[in-house]
Order: C-alpha cells, then sequence, then structure tokens
C-alpha cells in the first residue's frame, strides 16, 4: 500500500486550510514511506527555508514513524544522530511532522515548516486527518 499522488494533494490542502484558519504562511511536504518527496506547497510569502524544514520533518516522521516533534529531545543520542547522518542529513528532528498511517502500515509523512513549532504540527495533523 502506497499513498497516490491525489492522496498526498489532499494532505496538502489540509495544511493549507489549517494554515489559513491559523493566518501563516507554511510550506508543506509529503513523503512515502522512504522520506521521497510526493507533493509539496509553499505559500505565497513563506519564508524559504521552511521548504527544508517541511521536508526534513516529513523525513524525519517516515523515518522513525512517529511526530518528529517526539524525537526531539533525542536529537543528540547516538542512535538518532547516526541515524540522521546514514540517511543523508535531510532529517529535522522538530515538531512540525507527523507520520500517515493507514491499517497500522507507515504510508509516508507530512511536515510543515514557516509557522511556529506547535504551528507546524497543529498544520500537519490537519493535513493527515484528511485521509480518515
Amino acid at each position: 500500500m502506497s499513498l497516490t499522488l491525489s492522496e498526498a494533494n489532499q494532505v496538502i490542502q489540509g495544511t493549507i486550510a489549517k494554515a489559513e484558519e491559523l493566518n501563516i504562511k507554511i510550506n508543506a511536504a509529503v513523503c512515502d514511506a522512504g522520506g521521497r518527496l510526493i507533493a509539496f506547497a509553499r505559500k505565497d510569502g513563506a519564508i524559504w527555508a521552511g521548504v527544508y524544514g517541511a521536508q526534513g520533518k516529513a523525513v524525519a516522521s517516515a523515518g522513525f514513524g512517529r511526530a518528529s516533534g517526539l524525537l526531539q529531545e533525542r536529537a543528540g543520542s547516538p542512535i538518532i544522530s547516526g541515524i540522521v547522518a546514514g540517511e543523508g542529513g535531510h532529517m529535522i528532528v522538530s515538531q512540525g511532522g507527523v507520520p500517515i498511517i493507514r491499517g497500522g502500515e507507515i504510508l509516508g509523512a507530512c511536515g510543515v515548516g514557516g509557522g511556529t513549532s506547535q504551528e507546524d504540527e497543529d498544520c500537519a495533523v490537519a493535513g493527515a486527518a484528511t485521509l480518515g
């Protein structure tokens, strides 16, 4: 089972809807279970660094199968550091990424960057929730 482009775009639209509700400018990324980008959107005026933040949080969330913020306090541990390095340094273990799980299987993740850490996570959660 995998995420389709249509589903990934649905998640992106959910993140954007939440960002509009919060009146913030975000970048949103959806990746597959292997951390490869499926869909991406950058709201007008969103900070450019959020492009990397959104993707990195999605990759971390997909790789570890949990919200990227849950990894933050252990970011400096040898295990987390080693995995991040082995993956190529693309993971960002900071709040704002959530896994997309269906039937107990990790299909991918949604990552958001551009707001506060909590706003990013709220947008990612809203996006993932669009898939039911």
